[in-house]
C-alpha cells in the first residue's frame, strides 16, 4: 500500500496536490510519503511482534537524512555499507547499538570510527577483513563484535546484478571456510563473535529461497555451537521484494515472519533484518514533466525531463515502474517509448508503454521510485541532482535542494598553468 491517489482527476501524495507541488518545487523532483515510510516499517516490525528482533534499516536504498529520521522515529536501527552511511544513520538519531556494517570493502578508517561509535556488530566478508578488523580493534584496547556473512550458494533475487547468495557471488564467506573461519576468529583478541549473517539477494518474490538459506544456516550454527562458538544473534539481511507491477506480488510480511519465526524458534537467537526498498521503495515517485512528444518513423517518443542520471534502474537493471499521468486521463491509449533527455541510448524508462494521449508539459509520476533511486543518482551531462521532497498530510518540505551550477562545480579547479 501506498498514499498516492487520484482526487478528482488529480493525483495527490497523501493531501498534496502533486500539480502544485510541481509548480512551486519544479522538476524533476523525487516525492516520498512520510505515512507510508512509517507504515511499511510498522507492518514489518508487528510482523516480528514477541520474538527478539531488530529492524535495521537497510541505509542504501534511500538515506536522505529525513527518510532516517523518520525511521528512526519509529524505533528502527540501521545497516549501513560505509563510513558515511554510519555517520548519516547516527546523525539521523539512530542509536550505535542499533547499528550493523555490512560490505565487502570496508576501510581501516571505516572500521575504526564504527569500532569507536559502539555499533551492534560488523558482518565480516572475508578472512582478510576479520584480520583487520582483529589488528584495529587490538590497537584500540577493545573488542570488536562480529558475525560471519556466510554465502549459503542459494540464487535469489529479481535481476542477475542484485543476487548475492550465490558461490560466484563477491559476498560473503564460501560455506565449506565458514567453521574453520570461526574458529580463527574465536582465538583473536580483538573481536568477539556474536553471531552469523547471510544475505541472499534483492526483490525476491518467493519464500522458498529463503526458507531454503535459512534451513541451511541453522544447521551451520548447531555445528558453529557444538565447535564452542557463541552465537547470540542472527542476521537474515532483506531482500523481500516490492510489487513494481509488472505482475508479481510478492509475500506479505507476514507470511515472511510465519516462516522465520517457524525456522528459527529452535535456535534462540536475536533476529536482525535488513529491509530496505521493502520500506521505502512504494514511498516515493519521481515527478517529472514532459517536454516533447516526437513521432519516429517506427515509434512515438514520450520526452521527459528526467533522466537515467535521476533514475538509473531501468538503464541497469531493465527494472519495470509504472508510469501514471499526474491529471487522470480515460482517452484511448496510445503506445510511446518514455524516454530522458541524456545523452545515452540506454535512457529510457519505458518501452512500448500504453498510455493516454500525453502533450508538452504534460506531469508523470514514476512510481515506486523511493529506493535505489536519488542515492544512485550523478550529475552526468552537467545536471543538477534533482529535489527531494517529503510530504506529511497536506504539508510538504524540500529535504534536499537542487543545488546551483556554482554549488555543482564547486569542488572543481584548474591548474596554475590553465591560467
Amino acid at each position: 500500500m501506498h498514499h498516492f491517489a487520484y482526487r478528482d482527476g488529480k493525483l495527490f501524495a497523501e493531501d498534496v496536490d502533486l500539480t502544485a507541488l510541481a509548480d512551486t518545487v519544479g522538476t524533476p523532483a523525487y516525492v516520498y510519503s512520510e505515512a507510508t515510510l512509517r507504515r511499511h516499517l510498522r507492518v514489518f516490525a508487528d510482523a516480528f511482534a514477541g520474538a527478539d528482533a531488530l529492524v535495521a534499516y537497510s541505509v542504501k536504498a534511500n538515506s536522505n537524512l529525513a527518510v532516517l529520521k523518520t525511521l528512526a522515529s519509529e524505533g528502527a536501527g540501521a545497516d549501513v555499507v560505509s563510513g558515511g552511511e554510519l555517520q548519516r544513520a547516527i546523525a539521523a538519531g539512530v542509536a550505535p547499538e542499533k547499528i550493523v556494517f555490512s560490505g565487502v570493502g570496508k576501510t581501516g578508517d571505516e572500521i575504526a570510527a564504527a569500532i569507536d561509535a559502539g555499533i551492534l556488530q560488523f558482518n565480516v566478508e572475508s578472512a582478510a577483513e576479520l584480520a583487520t578488523i582483529d589488528a584495529i580493534a587490538q590497537n584500540r584496547k577493545r573488542q570488536a563484535p562480529i558475525a560471519l556473512r556466510v554465502n549459503p550458494d542459494v540464487a535469489a533475487g529479481g535481476h542477475e546484478k542484485i543476487s548475492t547468495g550465490k558461490k560466484e557471488d563477491k559476498f560473503g564467506v564460501a560455506w565449506a571456510d565458514a567453521r574453520d573461519l570461526y574458529a580463527k576468529a574465536r582465538a583473536m583478541k580483538g573481536v568477539a563473535v556474536k553471531g552469523v549473517d547471510l544475505h541472499i539477494g534483492s526483490q525476491i518474490d518467493d519464500l522458498a529461497p529463503f526458507e531454503t538459506a535459512f534451513t541451511k544456516i541453522g544447521g551451520l550454527i548447531a555445528d558453529l555451537r557444538s565447535d564452542g562458538c557463541t552465537i547470540e544473534t542472527l542476521d537474515l539481511g532483506g531482500g523481500l521484494g516490492i510489487p513494481y507491477g509488472e505482475g508479481a506480488v510478492p509475500p506479505h510480511p507476514d507470511d515472511y515472519a510465519e516462516m522465520i519465526k517457524r525456522v528459527t524458534a529452535p535456535l534462540n537467537v536475536k533476529l536482525i533484518f535488513e529491509p530496505g526498498r521493502m520500506i521505502a521503495g512504494n514511498a516515493g515517485i519521481l515527478l517529472s514533466r514532459v517536454l516533447y512528444v516526437k513521432e519516429g518513423e517506427e515509434k512515438k517518443f514520450l520526452i521527459i525531463d528526467a533522466g537515467m542520471n535521476d533514475l538509473v534502474r531501468p538503464a541497469m537493471y531493465d527494472a519495470f515502474h509504472e508510469i501514471w499521468p499526474v491529471a487522470e486521463n480515460n482517452a484511448e491509449k496510445t503506445k510511446y517509448d518514455i524516454v530522458g533527455p541524456v545523452c545515452e541510448s540506454s535512457d529510457r524508462f519505458a518501452r512500448d508503454r500504453a498510455m493516454a494521449p500525453l502533450k508538452a508539459g504534460d506531469l508523470v509520476a514514476i512510481m515506486s521510485a523511493g529506493a535505489y533511486g536519488a542515492v544512485q543518482s550523478s550529475q552526468y551531462n552537467t545536471r543538477a541532482l534533482i529535489p527531494e521532497v517529503l510530504v506529511n498530510g497536506g504539508q510538504f518540505a524540500v529535504i534536499r535542494r537542487r543545488p546551483t551550477f556554482e554549488e555543482t562545480t564547486a569542488l572543481e579547479s584548474s591548474p596554475d598553468w590553465l591560467g
